[in-house]
C-alpha cells in the first residue's frame, strides 16, 4: 500500500486544532460561559449590554442572540490572534481596530459625562469603521456565517434608535453602569 506524499504535505495538525477549538468555542459561547474566558469587568458590560439589549427590542432571545454572537467573534478572533494566524499587515490592521474601539468607548463615555454632548450619528459611525476593520481583518479566517455574526452585532449597537434610548431618561442606570465598566476597561489598559 503506497502513500500519496502529496496529500500528507496539505495535512496540517496545526490547523485542524485552530478549526476545532474555534469550532469547540463557538459551540460553548453564551454569558455563563463567556466568565470562564473574560474578566470580571468585560463580563459586566456584556451583561450590561445584555439588559439595555433585551430592554430595547422588548426580545430575550434577540438580546441573547446579539450577545452570544459578540461572545462567539471575540473569542474567534482572540484564538486566531493567539494562534500567530494573523501576518504583520493583519496586525497592523488589528491594532488600528484596537484604536479606534478605544476611541469609540472614550467617545461614549464622554457622552455620558457632559450633558447635551450626544450624537447618535457620531456613535454609529464609530461603530460602523470597527465593524468594517475587524470584517477586513478576519476576511481570509473565518466563515462567512462569522461575517454575518460581526455584522449582526455592530449593526444592532450601531442602531440610532437603541443609542438615542440608551442615552435617553429611560436608561440611565444602564448607561451609568456600562460607563462605569468602560472607564474601568480604558484604565486597566484591556480596550
Amino acid at each position: 500500500m503506497t502513500m500519496d506524499m502529496g496529500a500528507m504535505e496539505s495535512f496540517s495538525s496545526k490547523s485542524l486544532v485552530l478549526q476545532a477549538e474555534k469550532k469547540l468555542l463557538s459551540k460553548m459561547a453564551g454569558r455563563s460561559v463567556a466568565h470562564l474566558f473574560i474578566d470580571e469587568t468585560s463580563s459586566q458590560v456584556l451583561d450590561e449590554l445584555y439588559r439595555v439589549s433585551k430592554e430595547y427590542t422588548h426580545s430575550r432571545p434577540q438580546a441573547q442572540r446579539v450577545i452570544k454572537d459578540l461572545i462567539k467573534v471575540a473569542v474567534k478572533v482572540a484564538v486566531l490572534h493567539r494562534s500567530g494566524c494573523f501576518g504583520p499587515g493583519e496586525l497592523a490592521l488589528a491594532t488600528r481596530f484596537r484604536q479606534k474601539l478605544r476611541q469609540g468607548a472614550m467617545t461614549a463615555l464622554s457622552f455620558g459625562e457632559v450633558d447635551f454632548t450626544f450624537e447618535a450619528a457620531v456613535l454609529a459611525g464609530l461603530l460602523a469603521e470597527c465593524r468594517d476593520m475587524l470584517l477586513d481583518l478576519v476576511a481570509p479566517h473565518l466563515t462567512p456565517k462569522s461575517h454575518g455574526r460581526i455584522r449582526h452585532v455592530f449593526d444592532h449597537f450601531s442602531d440610532p434608535g437603541l443609542l438615542t434610548a440608551l442615552y435617553g431618561p429611560d436608561f440611565t442606570q444602564h448607561l451609568g453602569r456600562l460607563c462605569d465598566g468602560l472607564r474601568k476597561l480604558l484604565d486597566e489598559g484591556k480596550l
